[in-house]
């Protein structure tokens, strides 16, 4: 989406580990993929396995360090969308549960008094029947805040395997219905603004 001499952008299919995980079965991931033709790169941030859309990587430890203290910073602008089972009371807010892990196996993230802090801002885009689009503005960056946070507001994401396992419209969906759709800030190396879009690859279903 995006390639110049000390960084490039990515559009990260939905079913795709970022990184190596645990086992043989879990070896192949995108970041060795990339490698094979570009060693030089490393991930900047990471998106979940079944999340689609835009993933930064840096050219070198030079750019590593420099784009890393704009995520540290919150400097960083993401902006996903989500399909979400329900409608929200309203058109926008904000969700700010601390965030635990609650399990382990699958792990499973949520609201809990001893969390990390976290804040998510959302905006109704559309409703589609039962199910609502959601743009959904992570300010800090948890595990599986957006997927915790929606699911705690009553409004599970469609196909989330792990916290809208207990619906069946939910797990009804094809994928999981969320995408790294934008990207926006400041080149470190250049100083001019950079902003990249993905379009969404899925269509909010009616139900």
């Amino acid at each position: 989406m995006h390639a110049d001499p000390w960084l490039c952008i990515v559009n990260k299919p939905a079913g795709w580990l970022c990184q190596p995980g645990l086992g043989p079965g879990q070896a192949d991931a995108l970041i060795g993929r990339l490698q094979r033709d570009q060693p030089e790169l490393r991930l900047v941030h990471r998106l979940d396995r079944d999340t689609s859309g835009l993933l930064l990587l840096a050219r070198s430890p030079q750019a590593l360090r420099s784009l890393s203290q704009l995520f540290e910073q919150r400097l960083v602008q993401k902006l996903y969308v989500a399909d979400v089972l329900g409608r929200p009371a309203g058109v926008s807010g904000r969700l700010s549960w601390p965030l635990a892990r609650l399990e382990r196996s699958p792990p499973r993230y949520g609201p809990h008094p001893q969390g990390r802090a976290s804040l998510t801002c959302w905006r109704l885009a559309e409703t589609c029947g039962s199910c609502s689009r959601l743009w959904l503005r992570p300010r800090t960056g948890r595990s599986h805040q957006l997927r915790a946070h929606c699911a705690s507001f009553g409004l599970p994401i469609l196909g989330d395997p792990i916290y809208g396992a207990d619906s069946a419209a939910v797990a009804a969906a094809q994928r999981l219905h969320l995408h790294a759709a934008a990207l926006a800030f400041r080149h470190p190396f250049t100083g001019q603004r950079l902003r990249v879009r993905s379009a969404v690859p899925f269509a909010c279903p009616p139900e």
